[in-house]
C-alpha cells in the first residue's frame, strides 16, 4: 500500500493509494456535508443534490454524462449519507483523467435546470413512497427519529414529501454555495494510478474552490423513547436501541466487537438463541450507527405479533449476560477475526479503499494504517466487552415497532427488561 496526502489551495485534501496490481481505479469526492446539515426546512436538499448531479453541467447534459463514462465502460455513481455526500467513478487506469473530469464537472459545475429539477423531483417522491411502504426499511428512519427528535440528526435522508416536492432551485444553489468549500471535501482514489500526476489534475480541476463559510452542524442530542405504527402487515418490525459511540471514542472498537459477538452473523449469540433455538424470528441482526459526535448502537428483529414479548425478553436476557458474564475466549477471537477479516479483505477493492481513504482524512485527520487497527481489534478484553455493554444498557432505549405490534408491551416495561 502506497499513499499519497496533499491539500489544495482552498484547503481541499487530496489522498491516494496506489495498487500498481490491478487495471482499475476508483476516484470519488466526498463532501463532508449530508442530512445533518439541513434545517427543517430544506431537509432532503443533500439527497436531492445528489441526484441533479448527474442531470446536467455547463459542459454536458445529462445524456453526455451517462454516454461518456459508459463508453469506456465505466461506472458512475453517489450516494447521501447523514454527515456526507459522496460522487464517484470507477474506470480502467487509462480513463483516470476522464473520470476526473466527469466528477469535478457534475461537483463544480451543475446547472440545476428547472425542467430537469422539476422531474426528479418526481424521482425522489417515488423513492420517498417506495421506501413509506417498505417497513423493513422505514422502520430505520422512525429509529433515528425516535432517538433524535426534533432535530438534523434524527430527519429522514430523503426529506418529507412535502419538503422535496415544493423545493425550490435556489435552495439547492444556496445549499451547495454554503456547504461545498474546499475544506469539507476530499479527493480520494484507490488504484492503479500516479499520485503526482493526480495531484496536478486535481489542483486544476479544483482550481478557486474556496473554504466553506457555513458554520458546523448543531450537535446530536440523543434522547431516546417509543414509537410504535400498527400496519396491516404479516410481520411485526422492531427495532431497540441505544445511545452509541463516536468515530474517536475510546470504546468504537470493543462495541464493534461487542455487536458482532452479539448479532454480526449465523454463529451470533441473538441469532443462535433467537431464531435458532427458539424460532421466534426469521431475522435477527445488531448493527452500530457512528456519527462525528456520538452513535447509536441497535437491533432488528422480524417476527409475528404473538412473539413480541418473548422477543423483548430474549433480548433482555441476552443484553444482560454479555454485560454480567465475562465473554470466553473463543467467541471473543471469532468475533475479533470476523472483523478483521473484513477490513482486510475490503483491501482488495479499489472502492473500498477509497471510501477508507476518504473517511480517515475527514475523521481522524491521518490515514490509520490496518496493522494499527488489527492491534486495536486484538487489544478488545472480556473487560471491554462487559463494560462498553453495561454503558450501553445505562442509557434510555429507543423502540420502534411497525405492524401487528398490539402484543409489544408498554415502553417502561421494555425499558425495565432491558435494565434488567
Amino acid at each position: 500500500m502506497s499513499v499519497s496526502e496533499a491539500v489544495l489551495d482552498g484547503g481541499m485534501r487530496v489522498v491516494s493509494d496506489r495498487m500498481d496490481s490491478v487495471e482499475s481505479v476508483t476516484i470519488g469526492v466526498w463532501v463532508n456535508a449530508g442530512a445533518r446539515n439541513e434545517d427543517a426546512s430544506n431537509n432532503g436538499v443533500s439527497h436531492l443534490l445528489e441526484h441533479m448531479a448527474f442531470k446536467g453541467t455547463r459542459r454536458r447534459s445529462s445524456l453526455d454524462i451517462a454516454t461518456e463514462i459508459e463508453n469506456v465502460g465505466g461506472h458512475l455513481n453517489a450516494y447521501t449519507s447523514r454527515e456526507t455526500t459522496v460522487y464517484h467513478a470507477t474506470v480502467l487506469k487509462d480513463d483516470i483523467d476522464l473520470a476526473l473530469d466527469i466528477i469535478s464537472d457534475i461537483v463544480l459545475n451543475s446547472t440545476f435546470d428547472e425542467e430537469e429539477l422539476g422531474r426528479e423531483r418526481g424521482v425522489v417522491l417515488q423513492e420517498i413512497g417506495q421506501a413509506n411502504d417498505t417497513p423493513d426499511d422505514i422502520i430505520f428512519d422512525l429509529f433515528q427519529e425516535t432517538a433524535y427528535p426534533d432535530q438534523p440528526l434524527g430527519r429522514p435522508i430523503l426529506g418529507t414529501a412535502e419538503i422535496v416536492a415544493a423545493m425550490p432551485r435556489i435552495t439547492l444553489v444556496d445549499y451547495i454555495g454554503a456547504q461545498y468549500g474546499g475544506d469539507r471535501m476530499v479527493l480520494a482514489a484507490a488504484g492503479n494510478l500516479d499520485p503526482d500526476d493526480l495531484l496536478r489534475r486535481a489542483e486544476s480541476a479544483f482550481d478557486g474552490v474556496a473554504p466553506s463559510e457555513a458554520p458546523p452542524p448543531p450537535g446530536g442530542r440523543y434522547r431516546g423513547g417509543d414509537l410504535r405504527q400498527t400496519r396491516d402487515l404479516e410481520q411485526a418490525h422492531l427495532v431497540m436501541g441505544f445511545e452509541g459511540v463516536s468515530f474517536t471514542d475510546e470504546d468504537y472498537y470493543p462495541l464493534a466487537v461487542l455487536s458482532t459477538a452479539l448479532g454480526g452473523g449465523m454463529s451470533s449469540r441473538l441469532f443462535q438463541e433467537i431464531r435458532e433455538k427458539r424460532g421466534l424470528v426469521y431475522s435477527i441482526y445488531t448493527f452500530s450507527s457512528t456519527f462525528n459526535d456520538g452513535g447509536i448502537f441497535g437491533l432488528y428483529a422480524g417476527t409475528g405479533e404473538g412473539q413480541l414479548a418473548e422477543l423483548v425478553d430474549a433480548v433482555g436476557d441476552e443484553l444482560q449476560r454479555v454485560a454480567q458474564e465475562p465473554m470466553d475466549e473463543a467467541e471473543l477471537a471469532r468475533s475479533r477475526t470476523q472483523i478483521k477479516a473484513g477490513v482486510l479483505m475490503s483491501l482488495e477493492s479499489t472502492s473500498s479503499r477509497a471510501e477508507r481513504l476518504a473517511r480517515h482524512v475527514t475523521i481522524h485527520d491521518r490515514i490509520i494504517p490496518v496493522e494499527e487497527i488489527s492491534q486495536r481489534i486484538d487489544a478488545v478484553s472480556a473487560d471491554d466487552i462487559g463494560r462498553v455493554a453495561g454503558r450501553l444498557l445505562l442509557s434510555a432505549p429507543t423502540v420502534t415497532a411497525m405492524g401487528p405490534v398490539d402484543g409489544l408491551i408498554d415502553y417502561e416495561t421494555v425499558k425495565a427488561r432491558l435494565a434488567g
